[in-house]
């Protein structure tokens, strides 16, 4: 991306009970996942954390008398907010308070009723004085008192302080789902190199915000630096204002985002450019909920930085009231609005909103709610009700008994919204002890060893230099990189291939090209693969690849993928427009993407100023669903961007082969810097066939510098200097 080339703003997730008595059973709507084992209740003071408000149970005014109001407030780490969960009979507890430990929660007058509220009271063996706690994964729980067989709520799913807890019948939602946090919690963390750091609840703010500031300090300019981190919260409750800049990963260590609840901000600005958000690269947000001060955030970003798996109780704003350009929200929550603002294009796919502000040329959603309906091009809505399949991220996290381990989850088909509203997803949970760790000085024959030995990989944050090609032959395998771990091939080598086996997991990694030109940097499957992945395909999530900008890089294509069924989940690959070892002769790159697998389907596909065709899809059934695409900046002249007697290369090539294709959401955009009088005759290049399709497509000549001719084929078009942008809502 250059500043140059953005247009100014234009408006902004078993129980732990020993029985369970019969007539309360089919309330307890239990909502544990595949695999996933129970955790044990802390026998110690623990908080309680509302998934729904993010702030904690807690005795009004910490007050201890009789009739005191049991209400949900900030968490603030005091003794009003710590609680004992002693057991009392049939996996029932009592729930106590530390100011006084025969206080506790009581349903007051005994009753039965909904929205009975919740107060103190001194501990007499009632049945209203005794809670269910059902395990609902990862830390979180539902509490149904004994003699009701109602739970615990926070009335209306409010996020106001104050707000008296009450019963109501248990109905599975976040208002009743409470995260346990141990008051102490275990210290043990296994080494995960020295950029990774932990915060958990029991460290200070100031020392957690001092740390904070140093990194981004650090990161916040630091386009094309060496240095990686990853910042990772314990479940727990949060004061901290987390400013996200280059190469730094920022996740919650929960098994739901809710787990975790940082009240402040998490977020990117573009302050260290004037607004201007269009080079804010390579970060990330993900597996944390947030209360932000004031009730909005901002997340001021252009490509490869992921706003994931967040829960956000509030307003966010995609720009910092300049230029922006990107990017991705996925398997979010947003309970108020998204305001775009600048941002040219972006991708929602399977989140919830309040609701949607702005557009600019390509805005696209995808298994979502409280989104905007199709309306392209006036506004530039483009809406497809449910994602047909999808793997969401692997994750790491922290289990009840403080190990880590590393969740996977399940593929879903035809799926709208989160993969957590409910509590924890369908998915597996993978010990670290199945993992490799790669941590800096790291070679590339000691990570191909384990590899070979049947290691998972878990890449903490650094530069690897690879002088051989990590080989993946294991089915299932998962490559997990922390902070923008970097992989760079060198002396040509490919960087990684992948077998045509079932089910490998490809994450967190940033791909960048070595000096010497390398063939392809990553291979999905051998040449010829045909076997069939439909129940368990491989997936790559938040995958990034880079020709040049921290330096020569040189390859002739990014990514190949061969397998058949393989879902792309988020990737910017990129031939650098600016930063060092730019230029037409110095950071070579043909193509970016060569699809040859049948049923392969992309979401969030940035392809960007590659030398000849961008992207280029053989096989039949793809999908692709939102592309963005700059051609590139610095052809000389025309007759150095010339593909046989065509003027130019399509930023989107389906081969004359291919029967059956559809892609939802598509832009492309010239900026001929160097010599505003080249052109490209067209953007998309398919064969005239009524199986191959197109929905939603936009070319613009940026600042009218160059031209793009048509926008598919001999159809649509022109972008030039007169008119910039051009749409064509479908094709054929």
């Amino acid at each position: 991306m250059s500043p140059l080339s953005r247009p100014p703003r234009t408006g902004r997730r078993a129980t732990v009970v020993t029985a369970v008595l019969a007539t309360t059973a089919a309330a307890l709507l239990t909502a544990a996942p595949a695999e996933a084992a129970p955790t044990a209740l802390p026998t110690g003071w623990a908080t309680l954390m509302n998934a729904a408000s993010g702030r904690c149970l807690d005795a009004r005014a910490a007050a201890t008398a009789n009739g005191t109001a049991v209400q949900q407030y900030s968490c603030n780490g005091t003794t009003a907010q710590q609680w004992s969960l002693t057991a009392t009979s049939d996996g029932y507890v009592r729930l106590a308070n530390h100011n006084d430990s025969n206080q506790v929660a009581d349903v007051a007058d005994v009753s039965t009723a909904d929205n009975a509220p919740v107060h103190l009271w001194s501990y007499g063996g009632g049945a209203n004085q005794q809670w269910l706690p059902v395990d609902e994964g990862g830390g979180a729980y539902h509490f149904v008192n004994r003699n009701s067989g109602k739970c615990l709520d926070d009335p209306g799913a409010s996020t106001a302080d104050s707000v008296q807890f009450v019963q109501y019948p248990c109905n599975g939602t976040a208002a009743q789902r409470f995260q346990v946090v141990p008051v102490t919690q275990s210290a043990g963390n296994p080494d995960l190199g020295p950029n990774v750091v932990v915060f958990d609840p029991s460290m200070s703010s100031s020392t957690i915000q001092s740390r904070l500031n140093t990194i981004f300090q650090q990161q916040e300019t630091n386009q094309f630096g060496s240095q990686r981190y990853a910042v990772m919260f314990k479940p727990g409750a949060y004061s901290a204002d987390v400013n996200v800049g280059f190469y730094t990963q920022v996740l919650g260590l929960g098994l739901s985002p809710d787990a975790v609840t940082v009240n402040g901000a998490v977020h990117a600005e573009a302050d260290w450019f004037q607004g201007n958000a269009t080079q804010n690269f390579w970060r990330g947000a993900e597996n944390l909920s947030v209360n932000p001060t004031g009730g909005s955030d901002r997340w001021a970003v252009s490509q490869a930085a992921a706003y994931r798996r967040m829960h956000l109780r509030g307003n966010l704003a995609l720009d910092d009231n300049g230029w922006s350009s990107g990017g991705l929200l996925a398997d979010s929550k947003v309970d108020g609005r998204v305001d775009s603002g600048s941002q040219q294009q972006w991708l929602t796919r399977n989140s919830q909103l309040g609701s949607w502000t702005g557009s600019n040329w390509n805005m696209v959603f995808v298994g979502s709610q409280g989104v905007p309906g199709t309306s392209f091009p006036k506004p530039p809505y483009t809406t497809v009700a449910q994602t047909p399949v999808s793997r969401e991220k692997p994750f790491l996290y922290v289990d009840g008994d403080g190990a880590y381990r590393v969740f996977v989850p399940s593929v879903r088909t035809n799926s709208t919204a989160t993969s957590w509203a409910g509590g924890t997803p369908a998915g597996s949970s993978l010990s670290l002890d199945t993992f490799y760790v790669v941590k800096p000085g790291a070679t590339a024959a000691q990570i191909d060893a384990a590899l070979a030995a049947g290691k998972n990989l878990l890449v903490t944050p650094g530069v690897y230099h690879l002088d051989q090609t990590l080989q993946v032959n294991r089915a299932d395998t998962v490559v997990l990189g922390l902070g923008l771990a970097t992989f760079v091939p060198d002396n040509g080598v490919t960087a990684l291939k992948v077998a045509d086996v079932d089910g490998v997991k490809i994450a967190g990694l940033l791909f960048d090209a070595g000096t010497t030109n390398s063939a392809t940097l990553v291979e999905v499957g051998p040449n010829g693969a045909a076997a069939s992945h439909a129940a368990n395909p491989t997936s790559l999530h938040d995958v990034y690849f880079r020709v040049g900008g921290a330096g020569v890089g040189r390859a002739t294509t990014s990514l190949v993928v061969n397998s058949d069924n393989v879902i792309g989940d988020h990737m910017w690959i990129w031939r650098a427009d600016h930063g060092s070892g730019v230029g037409w002769t110095s950071n070579t790159a043909d193509t970016g993407l060569v699809v040859n697998g049948d049923d392969v389907t992309m979401y969030g596909l940035f392809v960007e100023h590659y030398q000849k065709y961008q992207t280029v899809w053989n096989g039949n059934g793809g999908r692709t669903y939102f592309y963005q695409n700059e051609m590139p900046y610095d052809p000389p002249n025309q007759a150095a961007w010339t593909n046989g007697s065509t003027q130019g290369y399509a930023a989107y090539k389906v081969a004359d082969s291919v029967t059956s294709h559809q892609a939802y959401g598509l832009g492309s955009y010239c900026y001929f810097n160097v010599n505003p009088s080249v052109a490209a005759e067209r953007a998309i290049e398919a064969p005239n066939n009524p199986n191959v399709r197109f929905t939603s497509m936009v070319t613009v000549s940026l600042g009218g510098t160059g031209t793009i001719r048509h926008v598919v084929n001999g159809t649509g078009g022109p972008s030039n200097s007169s008119t910039n942008v051009a749409n064509l809502t479908s094709y054929p």
